[in-house]
């Protein structure tokens, strides 16, 4: 059973119907057993990092969302599911967060610019390359150069050795990383086009070494 986890932060609908248009079965939930009893787990949102934070409490999903990761089973976080894997968020006056992932989320600064585009607005919305570091199952077959659709202000600033995808908005920023069992991309998988399914298809048949 694959679990979508339900902590009233969006976007779950286009999540499941991507999963079942690729022959797959998921539940979406927002019970700690739903979570525990599932083979993979798929944690999404859109949002605000403190209002998000507040709702697993409510829901009581903190703890079981890291034993989750601890227990090996393979993991995707998307969008704000990427960014409340990390420490802490700047985000609605600062929000910690759960500490899969070390690493703090910060705001794009205002008044970026870029060469051939002119300045930049706040939030980051629209498609953009997401260039993939070395091989792994998740990003198999998906040509280099393929863009992704975002939707954000706030990105997190990862380690080094944890980052699988780079991206570029007046910056350079992390749009994912990977560890053990976990993958997590900034951008929408769901909303990708082909590119996107693919990094689904492949996530729900990777099996972690």
């Amino acid at each position: 059973m694959i679990a979508i986890v339900d902590y009233d932060a969006g976007n779950l609908t286009s999540v499941a119907a991507a999963v079942e248009s690729l022959g797959f079965e998921a539940a979406v939930t927002s019970r700690a057993d739903g979570i525990a009893a599932a083979d993979r787990v798929i944690f999404p949102g859109v949002g605000a990092a403190g209002s998000a934070m507040q709702n697993l409490k409510r829901f009581g999903l903190e703890a079981c969302l890291r034993q989750a990761v601890a227990a090996g089973k393979p993991f995707l976080g998307i969008c704000l599911g990427f960014q409340i894997l990390f420490e802490h968020s700047d985000e609605d006056g600062g929000a910690d967060l759960l500490g899969v992932f070390p690493g703090r989320v910060v705001r794009f600064a205002d008044g970026m610019y870029e060469e051939g585009t002119g300045p930049l607005k706040v939030p980051h919305m629209g498609w953009n390359q997401a260039r993939f570091r070395g091989a792994h199952p998740v990003w198999q077959g998906i040509p280099e150069g393929s863009e992704f659709y975002f939707v954000h202000s706030y990105h997190p600033q990862p380690e080094a050795a944890h980052v699988c995808s780079e991206t570029t908005y007046g910056i350079r920023f992390a749009s994912g990383v990977a560890r053990g069992n976990v993958v997590a991309f900034q951008f929408h998988p769901e909303k990708s086009g082909r590119p996107g399914l693919q990094l689904l298809r492949n996530f729900l048949t990777w099996s972690p070494a």
